[in-house]
């Protein structure tokens, strides 16, 4: 079954959530917000899809953050500091099947993602 990883309030997600529900996708929704995010969780994350691919530095979390700290994040190590300590500062959706990760959404990248995870 396909996870899901995000917060709730999130159009972003509404629209992945839309998506898998009309394509009939079967998954399973992890809420960091009320579910958390384990140090396991993001390093698990992190061996699926680069680091610098997870970290939304485009969003309000990010830059939120002192300059000084911003610029710190320049390696894994500070990446999943961060990412711990705001877990909304990961980009989101992020959808696992298996070994694979598809991070963000469109409808196209979703589509080619459920095609090559529906085979293996």
């Amino acid at each position: 079954m396909y996870q899901i990883y995000g917060i709730k309030n999130c159009d972003t997600m509404k629209k992945a959530f839309t998506w898998l529900d009309e394509h009939h996708v079967q998954y399973q929704f992890h809420n960091y917000k009320t579910e958390g995010l384990s140090e396991a969780l993001l390093n698990d994350l992190c061996n699926l899809v680069d680091w610098q691919l997870l970290l939304n530095t485009r969003g309000t979390t990010w830059r939120k953050l002192d300059e000084a700290v911003r610029e710190k994040v320049n390696n894994v190590i500070e990446a999943k500091k961060i990412m711990l300590s705001y877990p909304s500062i990961i980009k989101r959706p992020v959808l696992v099947m298996g070994q694979r990760a598809q991070v963000g959404f469109s409808a196209e990248s979703y589509q080619q993602f459920i095609e090559e995870t529906h085979h293996d």
